[in-house]
């Protein structure tokens, strides 16, 4: 059985226009694989949602990576991702946090 968390959260990005993008849920589902440390759902705005993202321990450390498919080469293209680096980081972050809380609350 997996373990989630919800997370109403109110972190903010401009988007052209000047719009504020909200994640307003973070959900987490830890997993026990080599490198592969859990899935995540994120929802901006109460209306949109991104899933499949992952919490991969990499060789610096905890990243995210964005959801993928495979292609017929065999290489991954994302299939969601955001498009400038504020947007990339402020998502790693939140995510990365609930992660940590997820774990600390599963010991």
């Amino acid at each position: 059985m997996r373990a989630t968390t919800q997370l109403w959260v109110g972190i903010c990005v401009t988007r052209a226009g000047g719009a504020d993008m909200d994640v307003t849920e973070v959900r987490i589902f830890p997993v026990q694989e080599e490198r592969l440390r859990a899935y995540v759902t994120i929802t901006f705005d109460h209306c949109f949602v991104v899933r499949d993202l992952k919490v991969i321990n990499g060789n610096n450390g905890l990243f995210v990576a964005m959801p993928s498919k495979k292609r017929k080469d065999g290489t991954y293209r994302d299939t969601a991702h955001p498009l400038d680096n504020k947007t990339r980081q402020m998502i790693e972050s939140k995510v990365l946090s609930e992660y940590s809380k997820e774990i600390e609350k599963s010991k």
